[in-house]
Order: structure tokens, then sequence, then C-alpha cells
């Protein structure tokens, strides 16, 4: 059933993270600071040599004025939502029209970067998530649909990060569009209704089965700030954060917007937003996950080429009758060579996504 109207045919449930990487997902009360800091994280992982995909989920969709990019260029932006050819052509029915259509609720996204984002500075990919676009457009489940499997169907690297801005509120942590991120960095200031929102969306998060939560103080001026917070958190029964990250008020945020560009280099906001502060909290666990699981891997996977074992990535979409082999490049090959496995698909020269033809497996000589 689908989780937006309870109609429409399921063709299977929504497909699981594809690849490594680091989901990172921005959240809290509107006002707070969110698109600066999700600009910030963007822009500072990129320098750092990451790849970067910054996904505007705000409906206000300012995250790429924020970064940085030029007017032109999001002029002529498509945000997903309102890519009317790319949603009937995954789920079967234009924006608006899925009243009463089967629709493919587990659509595969996987190339949505590709055909939808537009270039930032310092290389970061920018997505842009879309809303309703007008009062009364009728059945938004064709869309929601896009938007649910978007995150799940991104081909990631080791080396990759992938960072939401979302509106305000908690709305997000109650679809599917939160679900898959490893991290999420809640954002209050000091005051007491932000707090509040704060960890209400920190709890919804570990309901989502999200790893680590991360708190950050913005826009603090001094102790009786941070010492405020702790106060409010206690009143809202308190919560444990991973980590706790003060950024400190600077003017300078204000008289630059929307860009980041001025306090990416060297300010306190930097320094506390960068690879010095809340960076590294987000990178390392990640990190320490990836190298404790390669060690168990290493443990146990046999040394000898020849005794490795041989995995192809096969997907399946529902009963629809889609058949695929994943082969270099598509993120699966990633997978098995971290599992110490050979991706026979690679090793037959398959590139990218082949249908799982007859000759296709063949070739993989299974």
């Amino acid at each position: 059933m689908c989780d937006t109207c309870g109609g429409h045919g399921n063709h299977g449930e929504h497909a699981a993270p594809s690849g490594p990487g680091r989901r990172i997902v921005v959240t809290g009360k509107g006002g707070v600071g969110k698109s600066t800091l999700t600009a910030m994280l963007a822009r500072l992982f990129a320098r750092d040599g990451r790849g970067v995909i910054a996904i505007d989920a705000d409906e206000q969709r300012n995250l790429g004025a924020t970064l940085g990019v030029a007017d032109d260029v999001l002029a002529n932006a498509v945000p997903v939502s309102t890519a009317g050819d790319y949603i009937e052509e995954k789920v079967g029915a234009r924006p608006g029209e899925g009243a009463g259509v089967m629709l493919r609720l587990n659509p595969d996204t996987s190339d949505v970067v590709d055909r939808l984002a537009i270039d930032g500075p310092d290389g970061v990919r920018l997505l842009i998530m879309g809303g309703v676009a007008r009062a009364g457009g009728g059945c938004l489940c064709p869309e929601n649909a896009v938007l649910a499997a978007t995150i799940a169907g991104m081909r990631l690297f080791e080396n990759d990060v992938v960072v939401m801005d979302t509106h305000a509120g908690v709305e997000h942590f109650g679809r599917a569009l939160a679900r898959g991120f490893d991290s999420a960095v809640v954002v209050v200031e000091p005051t007491y209704n932000s707090v509040q929102v704060g960890v209400e969306t920190a709890r919804l998060a570990r309901e989502l089965g999200i790893g680590g939560i991360h708190l950050v103080i913005n826009r603090a001026r001094d102790d009786a700030d941070r010492e405020r917070v702790a106060r409010y958190l206690d009143r809202w029964g308190g919560f444990d954060f991973d980590s706790v990250h003060t950024v400190p008020y600077d003017e300078q945020v204000t008289e630059c917007e929307p860009s980041v560009e001025a306090v990416l280099d060297g300010s306190p906001v930097a320094h506390a937003v960068g690879l010095d502060g809340l960076g590294t909290a987000l990178a390392k666990r990640v990190d320490g996950e990836l190298a404790a699981a390669k060690k168990d891997i290493a443990a146990i996977a046999p040394a000898a080429d020849d005794r490795r074992l041989r995995v192809a990535f096969l997907y399946v979409r529902g009963r629809a009758g889609v058949f695929f082999l994943f082969g270099k490049g598509y993120g699966a090959d990633a997978l098995i060579s971290a599992v110490g496995a050979v991706d026979v698909a690679t090793a037959a020269g398959i590139t990218g996504a082949k249908p799982a033809s007859s000759e296709a497996l063949l070739a993989t000589n299974p």
C-alpha cells in the first residue's frame, strides 16, 4: 500500500540505501540556521576531497543560494517533485495524476543525481527535492514515491557524503524521506521552543534507526547560552546525543548572506562546523564503523583469489519482471570488494546496469 494515501499498489518495499558513504540529515526548528549549516558542511567536506551531494528537501529551496550557486543556474534547476517526465518514467504517472493509477512505489532512482542535480561550488552536486507546487493539485503519490526512493537509490562510494537540508519541524521524520541516513544533526538555538523541537526530532531520528545523532547549539554568544540549552534539554527529559557542538554567533554570517562563501575560510563558525569540529565527529563515527567491518572481513575472507567467493549483484524489482546485473561503477562492485569477494560482473567486463539476460548471466560464469 502507498505510504501517503493507503491506495495504489505496491511492488515491494522501498530499497535499502545503495553503497557505503555517509548520509547526514540536518534538522530542527525553522530559522535556527539549518541551511547555513548544511551548506557549510557540504562545502567543507568537498574541500576535504569528498564527493558531496547536497539535497534541498526544504520547500523554501534556499540551499542553492546558501551554497553559492549562481542565480541563473538555480533558475534552470528542475526539482525532483516537478520533473514530470522523470516521475512518469519511474512510477507510471505524472505529478498530480496518481489517483486510481497502479504506481510503481519502489522506483529505480539510481540515476537521479546524474539527470537532475546541478553543479555547485567546490564540486558539490545539488539536488532539489521540491514540494507541493499548487493547492488542490491532485494526488501527490507519484511525487512522494520518487522522493522516498531518491535517497535509498543513490549510488555512493566510500568517500561520498550526502547532506540533506530539511524543512522546519519533524514532519519529514514521519515519512520515508529521512530513512536510510546514518547521522542526524539536530540544530537548536538557545531558546526554549527550538530545544523542544530538537528533542522531538532527535527521538524520532532514533526511532528511525539513525545511529549517530549530534546536537549543534547555533548562534551561542557565551557560556550562559550553552547552560540555557542544557536546562531546556533537562526540562524535556534530556537526550543522549553522540556529540554536542557549539557554533558561535557571528555577525558576518548575516552580513554575507545568502552565500556562506565569506565565512568558509578561517572564521570561528567554519572552525566549529568544519573538519576540526562537527565534521570530524560525523566522519569519525562512520569511518570507525567501516574500519571495524573491514578488519572483521579480513579475518575471515580468503586471501587467495581462487578461494574468494564469486558474487554477482542481481537487482530484482518486485513483481514487475525487471532484472539487472550491476557491474563496474554502479556501487555494487565496491560493496562486493569490501566483503572480500570477487565481482563477477566487473570481471566479465560489464559496466553500469545491464539487463540480466541469459547471455549476461552466462558471461559471469556463475
